[in-house]
């Protein structure tokens, strides 16, 4: 169960070294001699089944659980030689349903760890407000209470403050499982976005693959029995399973999420007919090539418009849902699901605005993939690429 950091990287920030919980009255580990290395500025992923020692083995990082043996060590120190309470101010911890203490207000959940750390109320609060900003939540939600906020508000919440005594070390333990798909997606870009600004070292739990992959630099898979199965970064795992307990647990689909690691830079991009608000109300303005792309004032798709039904399709809400969308420069997942999932068998492209650019046409994403497999196959044997 050895998974330390590759001859040559930075000294990673938290090191496990044989480390094993047993719980009183049970005969079996909840972790068993986990030794492995957590990269400086990364996110690790720890995922796997219920009962698999994942959220085990993160709150030992901030002694919330003791281990039975072994040792860990966050920047060269090892755990046990700081007083817990310290241990846990010095780190953001962020868990499943936020946490938020409901008598008081989002700044002042936000601002409870500078407080502990010695910060003056005002302090605290003017720090708290600047957090808003940073994880994406308007200046004026700092006056609410929790019960007044939304699920992925409330989340929000949770990771300023755990980000409120700029940590070094940011502890996720389930983050976003408790909110819809559509905000879980939201937080999970919010995530990524935040990463990219403040470079810090997070250990995130999870028991979904796809978020695993999705936001992990590597990816710890938990076995049941607390064994660490494989330790490798996402694209590795998905290729190249260790065994069949990994294999199984990534799924058989795993071919398809690995084109998330295929640049969709390639893709090439058509025109599509575009009917603006104005268009789409007048019936007498004629669909070609059996559909059309309603957008809104600002270019934004809509929906679409089939030929057979023009007379019929006047307004928003009566237009044929659109799938999913490309944003152009994503990846070759992003590109095939798009094509894939539209009506009209074209994928809609949109920039950074979300306006439409274009659209792709999947018979080419294939070919794009196709050609990047055919070339990992020439690299693997050593042929010319």
């Amino acid at each position: 169960m050895t998974a330390p950091s590759p001859a040559g990287t930075p000294e990673p920030m938290i090191r496990f070294r044989g480390v094993t919980k047993t719980y009183s009255g049970s005969a079996a580990p909840a972790v068993e001699n986990l030794t492995l290395d957590v990269p400086r500025g990364s996110i690790t992923v720890f995922v796997g089944p219920s009962g698999c020692g994942k959220t085990t083995s993160l709150r030992m990082i901030n002694r919330m659980v003791e281990p039975s043996s072994g040792t860990i060590t966050v920047d060269g120190q090892d755990v046990t030689a700081v007083p817990a309470a310290t241990l846990r101010r010095s780190m953001g911890y962020v868990m499943q349903s936020s946490g938020l203490l409901p008598h008081r207000t989002v700044l002042d959940n936000i601002g409870t760890v500078p407080r502990l750390n010695g910060a003056s109320r005002a302090a605290a609060r003017q720090r708290a407000a600047e957090l808003l900003a940073t994880v994406g939540l308007d200046a004026d939600l700092g006056r609410r209470y929790p019960a007044q906020l939304s699920g992925g508000q409330q989340q929000r919440v949770g990771v300023a403050r755990a980000l409120a005594a700029d940590p070094p070390v940011l502890l996720m333990d389930e983050p976003f499982s408790a909110v819809d798909p559509v905000v879980r997606a939201e937080l999970q870009d919010e995530l990524l976005r935040l990463q990219r600004e403040l470079a810090k070292t997070i250990v995130f739990v999870t028991h979904d693959i796809d978020e695993a992959t999705l936001l992990g630099d590597r990816v710890a898979v938990f076995a049941e029995g607390g064994r660490l199965a494989q330790y490798a970064p996402p694209e590795e795992l998905l290729r190249a399973p260790r065994d069949e307990f990994v294999a199984a647990f990534v799924g058989r689909d795993r071919g398809f999420r690995h084109l998330s690691f295929q640049d969709g830079g390639a893709v090439r991009l058509h025109g599509v007919q575009i009917l603006d608000p104005a268009q789409l109300a007048d019936p007498r303005v004629p669909v070609r090539d059996g559909w059309a792309l309603a957008v809104d004032a600002d270019r934004r798709p809509l929906g679409w418009v089939p030929a057979a039904a023009r007379g019929q399709v006047t307004a928003p809400e009566q237009l044929v849902p659109g799938g999913s969308i490309y944003p152009v420069g994503e990846s070759l997942r992003r590109a095939l699901d798009s094509a894939l999932s539209s009506p009209s068998g074209l994928g809609v492209a949109v920039d950074r605005a979300g306006a439409v650019v274009g659209c792709i046409r999947p018979a080419e994403v294939l070919e794009l993939i196709e050609r990047a497999r055919m070339r990992r196959g020439r690299a693997r044997h050593g042929t010319a690429v």
